[in-house]
């Protein structure tokens, strides 16, 4: 059986589709049934070949290719869900709500249109939903999400100048901890280690275990090692690098060297 891999947007979950006897590319656009309705969505993996026994239920076709029609309509969706943010605000604030819409989206059918919000309690948007639901005359969901979702769904760029991993690449968020910055010897300020998102930055967990494999295989600050010119100890370690800044004493004139060491030229007890 063959199936693609689409996603629904950059950086998104992968969902997995009967081919339905398609040939398909890389970032071609189809169109998709969901529970949803109709959708736009992008091939991120064309073409798998798989045995059904492999699949857990029943997979949905892809309809077709997206068609410039198809791109057309889609346009307008993007643009009328864009106009629909501000309404949908303005209701909010005439309802006394306590929060701040920050994306829209239309099915592609126009079947349902999904708001994004971001709120520091939660909202009982009840009326909210029936006022927009008079409004565009059909199926209505407001979604709230987090800090770090809301960074993933707007185009923001780190302090590094790359567009935010999340809305780049990541799928996932990883569990972040403020351990991963000692472990790397960056500074703890929270303004140099937050995103954009003001948590974490990700992209603490991306060199994460090669720090822990050096640091337990490098000597320890304080330690005591063997060098090409002598006993000394370790001041500190560079972890990029693998070497060793060691104090070393001279036994010629007994003064004393301060230099570094590749790891493979030092000789220390593990």
């Amino acid at each position: 059986m063959m199936v693609v891999g689409i996603r629904f947007r950059q950086a998104g979950k992968i969902y997995y589709f009967d081919a339905n006897n398609m040939d398909f590319a890389y970032n071609d656009l189809v169109i998709v049934e969901t529970s949803n309705g109709l959708e736009l969505a992008q091939v991120a993996k064309p073409l798998i070949d798989t045995s059904k026994e492999e699949i857990k239920g029943k997979l949905s076709p892809v309809l077709r290719k997206a068609n410039r029609d198809d791109l057309k309509q889609n346009k307008i969706n993007k643009k009328e869900a864009k106009d629909a943010i501000e309404t949908c605000q303005q209701k909010a604030r005439d309802h006394g709500l306590r929060m701040k819409i920050i994306d829209a989206k239309y099915s592609f059918d126009r079947s349902k249109i999904t708001f994004y919000f971001k709120a520091e309690n939660r909202v009982d948007f009840r009326s909210l939903v029936k006022d927009l639901a008079s409004i565009y005359r059909n199926r209505i969901e407001l979604r709230q999400v987090g800090v770090r979702d809301h960074a993933k769904m707007i185009d923001h760029y780190g302090s590094c100048g790359q567009k935010c991993c999340c809305s780049r690449f990541l799928k996932d968020f990883k569990p972040l901890s403020i351990k991963m910055a000692k472990d790397q010897d960056i500074t703890l300020d929270p303004t140099k280690i937050s995103g954009m998102c003001g948590r974490l930055m990700c992209c603490l967990s991306y060199e994460e275990k090669n720090y822990q494999l050096a640091k337990k295989n490098m000597p320890k600050e304080g330690q005591r090692v063997e060098t090409c010119d002598g006993s000394g100890v370790v001041l500190a370690n560079d972890y990029v690098r693998e070497s060793c800044r060691v104090r070393v004493r001279l036994l010629e004139n007994d003064e004393e060297l301060e230099k570094s060491y590749c790891l493979d030229d030092l000789i220390y007890k593990k």
